[in-house]
């Protein structure tokens, strides 16, 4: 009897090392991540969250141990055709120009920062183009400039930028990196919204702040000093037992409402 074959793999990393000017960034990094799987990573800062980051998105090659990418493996594939498959959303965006939402939205058909010249997109992809705009709530902003939109927007407009190509896996580094709250919650909106409407799509997100997953949060992986300190289903990864093993301090971690919490406890709290 032949077995029913689950979600395909979109992302593998098989005991990856990762050696940078002599220093060992990550150690024994193993992880599986499935169409529809909305991963997080997390970790105290300098625990190898980006550098996991950047091995997903094509943008490093481990020093030991095999990422495949797309059912690529990084050495074996031209990159740049690989990274035109996968969506990055980095907050730290360098644009600068006063392009529109749609302009900016339509740099993510070219992997650009600017429009580039004498390019002429096709009228099917300027229809994708606004039809995120509308699914990501945008529309609001007609006629805003990159310098004029706030960070929130900003965020919401990369993403959108980052689903043009309609890639089967997003990276989302740090999404809520300088929002107020309420720019905070209408993005995980915005994410939450994606994940229900693109079923197959792959995500993973790196955050510090468990307040900052959102609710469609499937899996998670915590880190700690370059190695996996435990990875699989969200519930039974973040415990208050493991977070506060990983940032090596008490903490509290409570999920309600669909969303995640944390808090300091006291060390003698934390260990009755």
């Amino acid at each position: 009897m032949t077995g029913v074959a689950g979600p395909a793999e979109v992302l593998r990393l098989d005991g990856v090392d990762l050696v940078r000017n002599s220093r060992q960034i990550l150690t024994g990094i193993d992880l599986v991540i499935r169409a529809g799987e909305h991963w997080a990573l997390i970790g105290p800062n300098g625990a190898g969250k980006s550098s996991i980051l950047s091995l997903c998105g094509a943008e490093q090659h481990p020093t030991r141990g095999t990422v495949r990418v797309l059912g690529q493996q990084l050495g074996r594939v031209e990159i740049r055709r690989l990274r035109e498959s996968i969506g990055h959303v980095d907050p730290r965006h360098p644009l600068r120009s006063p392009l529109t939402v749609r302009q900016v939205v339509l740099t993510g058909a070219t992997g650009t920062t600017e429009l580039m010249n004498r390019w002429h997109p096709a009228s099917e992809l300027v229809e994708r183009a606004d039809h995120l705009i509308d699914l990501l709530g945008l529309g609001a902003l007609d006629g805003a400039t990159w310098p004029t939109m706030s960070q929130g927007e900003r965020g919401r407009v990369l993403i959108a930028r980052a689903l043009l190509p309609d890639p089967p896996l997003l990276l989302l580094d740090e999404p809520s990196t300088g929002l107020d709250v309420a720019a905070r919650e209408q993005l995980l909106e915005t994410i939450d919204l994606l994940h229900r409407t693109q079923p197959g799509l792959a995500t993973v997100l790196v955050t510090h702040h468990l307040e900052e997953l959102p609710e469609t949060t499937t899996h998670a992986m915590l880190i700690r000093k370059g190695r996996v300190l435990a990875a699989g289903a969200a519930d039974d990864v973040l415990t208050t037992e493991r977070v506060s093993e990983s940032f090596d301090h008490p903490i509290r971690i409570e999920h309600r409402d669909g969303r995640w919490h944390a808090r300091a406890a006291s060390r003698a709290a934390a260990s009755v």
